[in-house]
C-alpha cells in the first residue's frame, strides 16, 4: 500500500477508506455464510434476516462513494494514491453485487424450504466455501497491496468454475431421473450460478488490485500475464 503521507488528514481519509471497504467486505462475507446456512438448515427466518441486511451493504456503498469523491475533490491524489481511489470505486460496486447475490440465494432458500430437500444439496455448500474464500483473499490482497495473493485468486477461479459445472451436471441428472425434481433442481442451479457469479466479482477485485499495485490493467485475458 502507499507509504505514509506528511498530510495527516489525507492519510486519515485513506485509512478510513480501507476500513470502510473491509467492513463492507466482512458484511457481504457474512451474508454469503448466512444465506447458505438458511439453505442447508432450512431456516427461512435467517434468510429473511439476510434480505433485510442488504440495506446495510447499500449504505456502506454510498458512504464509500462519498468518501472517494471527497478525497478526489479535496486531496487531488496522484499516481499510486489515485489508483487506490479508482480501485476502491470499482471494488465497492463488486461488493454491492455480491451482497445482492447473497440476497438472491436467501430468497431461493426460502422457496426451497417449502419442499422436501433434494439430496444433500450436492456440492453447493463446498462451492459457497470456495466463493467466500475468493472474496476474502481478494480483499486481503487489496488491503495489503499483495499482488501474489491477488494472482492466487485469479488462479482459484478455475477451480470454482469447474465445481459449478460439476454441480450443474449433477442437478441436470436429477431432473432427467424424475420430473418431480425439476423445480427444486432448477432453484439449486440458480443458487450455484449466484455463487459462481460471486467468484467472478472476487476475480474482478483481484484484477483491480493488480492494477492498483502495478498500474497494469489485466481485466481482459489477452492483457493478463501473471509472470510479469
Amino acid at each position: 500500500m502507499p507509504s505514509m503521507h506528511t498530510d495527516k488528514a489525507f492519510e486519515a481519509d485513506l485509512r478510513d477508506l480501507r476500513e470502510k471497504l473491509l467492513a463492507m467486505g466482512a458484511k457481504v462475507e457474512t451474508l454469503i455464510v448466512q444465506s447458505m446456512k438458511a439453505l442447508t438448515d432450512r431456516d427461512s427466518a435467517l434468510a429473511e434476516k439476510v434480505v433485510a441486511a442488504d440495506k446495510d451493504v447499500n449504505r456502506l456503498e454510498v458512504d464509500i462513494d462519498e468518501l472517494c469523491r471527497k478525497i478526489l475533490a479535496l486531496r487531488q491524489p496522484a499516481a499510486s494514491d489515485l489508483r487506490l481511489i479508482t480501485t476502491a470505486l470499482k471494488i465497492v460496486t463488486d461488493l454491492e453485487r455480491i451482497g445482492d447475490l447473497a440476497v438472491n440465494i436467501a430468497e431461493r432458500s426460502m422457496d426451497l424450504n417449502q419442499a422436501p430437500p433434494l439430496a444433500p444439496y450436492v456440492d453447493t455448500p463446498r462451492l459457497a466455501e470456495l466463493a467466500q474464500r475468493q472474496v476474502r483473499m481478494s480483499l486481503d490482497a487489496f488491503v495489503s497491496g499483495d499482488v501474489a495473493k491477488a494472482e492466487e485468486v485469479l488462479r482459484g477461479d478455475d477451480l470454482l468454475d469447474a465445481l459449478f459445472l460439476k454441480i450443474f451436471n449433477e442437478l441436470l441428472a436429477y431432473m432427467m431421473e424424475d420430473s418431480r425434481n425439476i423445480r427444486r433442481a432448477t432453484a439449486l442451479m440458480f443458487i450455484a450460478k449466484h455463487l459462481e457469479r460471486i467468484g467472478d466479482h472476487a476475480l474482478n477485485v483481484a484484477e483491480m488490485v493488480v492494477y492498483m499495485v502495478r498500474g497494469k490493467d489485466i481485466r481482459h485475458p489477452q492483457s493478463r500475464n501473471l509472470a510479469e
